[in-house]
């Protein structure tokens, strides 16, 4: 069986490919015993001014949907 951080990995590996053809990337910082996703975004990702929307509409989109027992995604590091 996957654990839950394999299972997070595999889902942003399915988004990772759209975020480096714009020179950046997401990693896994944490996840809480809550279940609470800490991601920071790499990169060009990490400055750009549409991070928010790329953290909200797609990452957290395809981890809530793959990973539902993630209760909450944050994002550190990141200027949003």
């Amino acid at each position: 069986m996957n654990t839950l951080h394999q299972r997070v990995e595999e889902a942003l590996d399915t988004i990772r490919p759209y975020l480096e053809a714009d020179g950046g990337n997401v990693e896994i910082i944490e996840i809480t015993s809550e279940n609470i996703l800490k991601l920071e975004l790499k990169g060009a990702c990490k400055t750009c001014s549409m991070s928010h929307m790329t953290m909200k509409s797609g990452i957290e989109e395809t981890i809530k949907k793959a990973v539902p027992e993630i209760t909450g995604i944050e994002s550190v590091g990141a200027i949003i």
